[in-house]
């Protein structure tokens, strides 16, 4: 299997991998987080929020920089998801736009594969992450 072909196989793995547990959104919402901070550490922001006065604590945002002035955001108010893509500049967000969930998935897996292109130690938390 040539490099390409590999590095497609991948990429399939990894988009099923987070498509995973769409079914439950809130299984999705914290899986797909615990799984971008362990392959992005540094790169991804995960906000959580404690659900009253003992509950645990939830994600409510997940947001990422995509490179190339594109910045990646999921929110989440209870069963509610909302994914975005914006465009930025110098840190100034320009311009948001809502983007369905299969989209939103196609490029955050775009990015990490990219990231994992650059950065050994992402490649093999995106490996250990595909094993799992």
């Amino acid at each position: 299997m040539g490099t390409d072909e590999s590095d497609s196989l991948e990429l399939d793995l990894l988009a099923a991998s987070l498509r995973s547990d769409l079914g439950d959104i809130g299984a999705f919402v914290e899986g797909l987080a615990v799984k971008l901070e362990t392959t992005l550490p540094g790169v991804v922001e995960v906000e959580r929020v404690k659900q009253g006065f003992r509950g645990p604590k939830l994600v409510r945002r997940i947001a990422l920089d995509a490179g190339s002035g594109e910045r990646l955001e999921l929110r989440r108010e209870g069963a509610r998801v909302q994914t975005l893509t914006a465009r930025t500049s110098g840190g100034i967000v320009l311009k948001t736009e809502a983007v369905d969930i299969e989209t939103w998935l196609t490029t955050l897996t775009t990015v990490i594969a990219a990231e994992a292109g650059r950065n050994e130690r992402t490649r093999q938390a995106l490996e250990r992450l595909l094993m799992d």
